[in-house]
């Protein structure tokens, strides 16, 4: 076994449609590219057929039936060949559909991904609109599947309010455009918050110098890492139940891209539509009255959600400078 002080070797995966995950990535990964004694290696995935960014309208509604499912396209050829020797793996992923990207689950699938994670600690990182907890557990069963071990997970979130972001986030995506309408505020995770994910990247620099990553314990934990609002727990088993639903009929009228999608998308589109518009408002209301009645069980629910790295600011003064 090596020593805490040898030099180690970072894997980060790197997939991001509209830019601003590698951003939040580059933020993360710079005290380890310049700290001594750790190397750092960037896998960029590409995606056979490549998303386009922004969406299509029809390439938007086209991409669910497999995200939903987790049934992605092929990747390109990657580096590696999976004989490295990493110390720690760095994951981010968009949220596409509740699930994680379609390009991070190919790679996740991929016999090199399973040889590379194997018996390695995994800290994943999440950029999304707001709802995210139930693609970490279809993340961790991935991890667990390709003999990883989840250590620390990082959620970064639109902070806007769920109404002002159902409108916001489709228009940057179809759009490119983040501040489409002047009166709502602009779409994805706030610059403050993009910035301020140094932090990650100065505390696993220091718990690789110390040789923490070996142990079981999160790296990451007291510098408010993973907030969950378990009120949004309802809405997203809803959706996603729905999305399973919905994208097996989809898929099963053909593959991406097939003209005999075309009529059950529009008529998709409008369920959509409709299911914004009416359900997610009743739902936010019927759980601010029940709220108080809840408060246990939503207490517990954002503790569990939350793991491993948790939402406590306890170490923030010492890495968030």
């Amino acid at each position: 076994m090596s020593s805490p002080n040898a030099a180690k070797r970072v894997l980060v995966i790197n997939y991001s449609q509209s830019g601003q995950l590698s951003r939040i990535v580059e933020r993360i990964i710079a005290p380890l590219k310049d700290a001594p004694g750790i190397s750092v290696h960037v896998e960029t995935l590409h995606p056979s057929k490549p998303f386009a960014f922004p969406w299509s309208m029809r390439g938007f509604l086209d991409a669910f039936p497999e995200s939903a499912l987790q049934l992605p396209g092929t990747l390109k050829p990657l580096s590696l060949s999976g004989e490295e020797d990493f110390d720690l793996v760095i994951l981010p992923y968009q949220v596409w559909f509740l699930a994680p990207s379609q390009p991070v689950v190919a790679f996740m699938r991929h016999p090199v991904a399973h040889k590379l994670l194997r018996g390695k600690p995994v800290v994943t990182v999440i950029a999304c609109r707001n709802m995210w907890m139930l693609a970490q557990e279809k993340m961790k069963l991935l991890i667990a599947t390709a003999g990883g071990r989840l250590i620390d997970n990082v959620a970064l979130t639109d902070n806007a309010s769920t109404l002002a972001t159902l409108v916001t986030t489709p228009l940057w995506v179809l759009t490119g455009n983040r501040q489409v309408l002047k009166s709502l505020p602009p779409a994805g995770v706030s610059e403050h918050d993009i910035l301020h994910t140094t932090r990650f990247g100065k505390a696993l620099r220091d718990a690789l110098h110390e040789g923490s990553e070996k142990q079981s314990a999160p790296l990451l934990s007291g510098l408010c890492a993973a907030k969950v609002n378990p009120n949004l727990f309802v809405s997203e088993k809803a959706a996603t139940r729905s999305f399973f639903i919905w994208g097996h009929i989809l898929h099963a009228a053909g593959p991406a891209g097939s003209a005999r999608r075309v009529p059950l998308l529009a008529i998709y589109s409008l369920f959509l539509v409709a299911m914004v518009f009416t359900v997610v408002p009743l739902s936010l209301v019927l759980q601010a009255i029940l709220r108080p009645l809840l408060a246990s069980r939503l207490a517990r629910m954002k503790q569990s959600f939350e793991q491993p790295s948790g939402s406590d600011s306890t170490r923030m003064s010492r890495y968030d400078l």
